[in-house]
This record gives structure tokens, sequence and C-alpha cells, in this order.
């Protein structure tokens, strides 16, 4: 098999390494962030992406396929974490919604202060995303104990209740596979930790040959050490960094999220009060 991909032409080759994984990534990436069967896609992705870094395993040059085969799965680790990657950058656009949010609130804002409930609740429907929906579910909330006749302060409580609920349904989707890119990251690190022993276990076993050490043996172990410390790093900082920074994009869309729905509140209380 090795021979047969050593001799396929170099663009072949290109679209092996390059544009068959970032079209799968990219594919892979929206499916999990659109679709509802997510069980599915992920162990589709598992399949497909093992058999791709298999491929690519084999048209890498000699010097990195010396790494043995554990850099098969660490091209795995690096297919997955870049999948992860364009499904949290499509999700978390997704939650944005169509406007941008501080354009969003001012046309809400807009239709409080004119005690127009139910066009406030079309511009949560028009808009769409994590922070209108949790402000169309306490807005819908506080209608319906207007027809109950409760009193003020129990609307409200209602009100915040709604919301509670739908900021807890919002706030998964927001962080999901989250987990996956430091999980990816932990085992990276390790995997390329166990390349690296194996290498220099073998590079120790060529030195221990009576007389003169077996040079190429010696050599052969020193690569795959490297070959497999650099593939595990690179999988490791690449899944720390994209962790940190979709974490951070979370933590922002929660807070906002949260000043959104105070804003809400504070408004139907004065527009009920005055």
């Amino acid at each position: 098999m090795t021979q047969f991909f050593s001799t396929l032409p170099l663009a072949v080759k290109i679209v092996l390494m390059y544009v068959i994984p970032i079209a799968l990534a990219i594919g892979l990436g929206v499916a999990m962030a659109f679709t509802k069967r997510l069980g599915l896609v992920t162990l589709f992705l598992y399949l497909v992406g093992l058999i791709v870094a298999v491929m690519i395993f084999f048209t890498l040059p000699d010097y990195i396929r010396a790494g043995g085969p554990l850099v098969v799965l660490l091209i795995l680790l690096l297919i997955l974490l870049v999948t992860y990657v364009f499904e949290r950058s499509f999700t978390l656009k997704r939650s944005r919604g169509r406007a941008a949010v501080p354009a969003f609130m001012r046309e809400f804002r807009d239709q409080l202060h004119k005690g127009d409930l139910m066009g406030a609740i079309s511009t949560c429907n028009n808009q769409g995303g994590a922070t209108a929906n949790i402000l169309r579910a306490g807005l819908e909330r506080f209608m319906q104990t207007a027809q109950e006749r409760l009193a003020m302060d129990k609307r409200i409580a209602e009100t915040q209740r709604a919301i509670e609920e739908a900021n807890m349904l919002e706030t998964p989707l927001l962080e999901r596979n989250l987990i996956a890119l430091t999980t990816i990251a932990s085992i990276a690190t390790m995997v390329g930790l166990l390349g690296t022993t194996i290498g220099m276990i073998r590079a120790f076993r060529a030195m221990a040959h009576a007389g003169a050490p077996d040079a190429v043996q010696l050599a052969v172990g020193i690569s795959e050490a490297l070959i497999n410390t650099a593939g595990g790093l690179l999988n490791g900082i690449g899944g720390i960094v994209s962790n940190n920074y979709f974490q951070n994009k979370v933590d922002q869309m929660n807070y906002q999220n949260d000043e959104a729905a105070y804003e809400m509140v504070q408004m139907l209380t004065n527009l009920k009060q005055g």
C-alpha cells in the first residue's frame, strides 16, 4: 500500500492530504451544528476520519511515517479537532441570531417602551438565537400571567423563572463539544508521550548491542520519538487554544444574555408601574 500511495501524482497527494480532510471537517462541522442526530453524525465522523487518517498516513513522507502507527491516531485527533472547531464556530454564530445583538436590543427596547409586547415577541422571532429565545420566553410568560390576573410581583417572579428555564436550555447548546476540545488536547498529549516513550525504548535497545550500536535503529527510534512528540504537542496546543477561545466566547454570550434579561425585567416592571 505504501508503494501505491508513493507513486501517486503530487496533485492527488495534495487532495488526499489537504482538500479531503478540510472538506470533511467543514461538512461534518456544519452537520453537527445543525443536525439533531448528533450521535449518528459523530459516529460517522470517527469512522470516516479514521479512514482519511490512514490514507493521509500513507501519503506522508517516509521520515514522518517513521513515527509508527501512532501517527495515524494523531492525524485522526487533528481531524476531530478541526471538525469541532468548525462546529463551534457555526453553532456560536447561529446562536448570535440574524442581526447583531446590539441592533436587535435597540429594536427590542423600542417595542417595550411603546408597550408593544407582541411586537417585541415578533422581533425576537425574527432575530432568533440564544438571547432572543430567552427574552421571548420571558415575554410570553409575562403575557400569560396577565390573563391569570396575578399580582405584579408574582408576574415578575414568573417571568424570571421562565427566563431561567430558557437560559438553562440555551447554555448546554453554547457549551456543547467544548469538553471534546480539552479531551482531544489531553489524549493527543498522552499519545505523543506514548510514541516518544516507544521511540526511546527502540533507541536505547539499538545502543544495547555488543560493540558498536546499530546506528540505523538508533536513528529510527529517535525519529519516532520526536515525530510523535511533535504531533502530540500540535494537537495539544491546538485543543487548549481552541477551548479557551470558545469558552471565552460562551462566557461573553452568557453575560450578554443575563444583562439583556435583567434589562427586560426592569423595563417590564417600569412599564406596568408607569
